[in-house]
C-alpha cells in the first residue's frame, strides 16, 4: 500500500496537484495503526491508505484539508479515549505528522519586457515553474526566457484560457502598457491565485482599480492585488524591481499565523 502512496505522490507532484501526506510518528498504548502507518489525503476527502479508520481516521482527514488548505505542516496528537468527543475507547495515544504536498509552485509572468528577464530567472533559482505571456512575438521568445517551462504568445485576456492557475499560482503583471495591466488584473481576481501584484504608479493603478470597480468587482477583490508590486527595497533597475517582487513573493509563501502543533482527544 504505502508504494502505491509513494507512486500518487510521484503523481501529483508531476501534475502540480494538492494533497496532504498523514504518518502516524508515534503510537503509545492501545492504537489502531502502528508507528510509520501513511494515510494520503486529497482535496476532495478522497484517501489512499489508512491511519486506522473509523473516528481518528475522520478526524485526520478533516485536520489534513486543512493542512491543505493553509499550506502548512501540522503535528498533532489524538487521545484515544471514552471521554473524548467522538468516544473512542482505545485508550491509547496517536502522533501524527500531516504534511501538504505540493508541486513546484507556478509562476505567471504577463508580460515579457525588461523586468521579467531577471524575474523569471531568479524565481527558478528558488523553485518556481513558470509560464510567461505576451502578445509580441520578438518579447514571447523562448530563448529570452530558458528557464521558463513555457512561455506563450497571446492577447491577455484570452490567455487565461489556456492557463492552469490554482490557488498555490502567482500572478505578476508587467506588460508594456495600461490596457495590459488592466486586462491581467481583471483575469487574475478571477482566480484563486495565491498572490496577484502588479505594476504601476499608484495614479494608474487607482486608476484600474476604479475602472475595475466600476465592472462589477468589489473592493475586497481589488485588496488581493499588490500594487503597487514588490517590497519597499527603493528599487530603480529591473534587476533590482524584481528582487523586491520574489521578496514579496516569498514574503506571502511563508506567511501563516498557525501554530505548527496540537493536541485533540477523541
Amino acid at each position: 500500500m504505502q508504494n502505491d502512496i509513494y507512486a500518487e505522490l510521484a503523481r501529483l507532484s508531476a501534475a502540480g496537484e494538492e494533497a496532504a501526506l498523514a504518518t502516524v510518528i508515534s503510537a503509545e498504548g492501545s492504537t489502531p495503526r502502528e508507528e510509520g502507518a501513511k494515510m494520503l489525503v486529497r482535496p476532495d476527502g478522497s484517501i489512499l491508505g489508512t491511519v486506522g479508520g473509523g473516528a481518528i481516521e475522520k478526524t485526520v482527514i478533516k485536520d489534513a484539508l486543512e493542512v491543505i488548505r493553509k499550506g502548512r505542516p501540522r503535528k498533532i496528537e489524538y487521545r484515544l479515549s471514552a471521554k473524548g468527543e467522538l468516544g473512542m475507547i482505545c485508550g491509547g495515544d496517536t502522533e501524527v505528522f500531516i504534511e501538504p504536498i505540493t508541486g513546484a509552485p507556478t509562476l505567471f509572468i504577463f508580460g515579457g519586457g525588461h523586468i521579467a528577464v531577471p524575474l523569471a530567472k531568479m524565481a527558478a533559482i528558488v523553485g518556481y515553474k513558470i509560464t510567461v505571456i505576451d502578445e509580441r512575438p520578438e518579447f514571447a521568445d523562448a530563448g529570452r526566457f530558458p528557464d521558463a517551462a513555457e512561455v506563450l504568445i497571446s492577447e491577455i485576456g484570452p490567455a487565461y484560457a489556456r492557463l492552469a492557475i490554482g490557488k498555490g499560482s502567482y500572478i505578476v503583471i508587467v506588460t508594456h502598457g495600461h490596457m495590459g495591466d488592466e486586462a491581467a488584473l481583471e483575469g487574475a481576481l478571477k482566480t484563486p491565485a495565491k498572490y496577484i501584484g502588479m505594476i504601476g504608479s499608484k495614479t494608474k493603478n487607482k486608476a484600474v482599480f476604479a475602472h475595475l470597480l466600476e465592472k462589477g468587482f468589489t473592493q475586497s477583490d481589488l485588496d488581493r492585488a499588490h500594487a503597487p508590486i514588490g517590497l519597499n527595497i527603493r528599487a530603480q533597475t529591473p534587476e533590482e524591481i524584481a528582487v523586491s517582487i520574489l521578496g514579496e513573493m516569498i514574503a506571502m509563501k511563508r506567511a501563516s499565523d498557525e501554530k505548527p502543533t496540537a493536541s485533540v482527544s477523541i
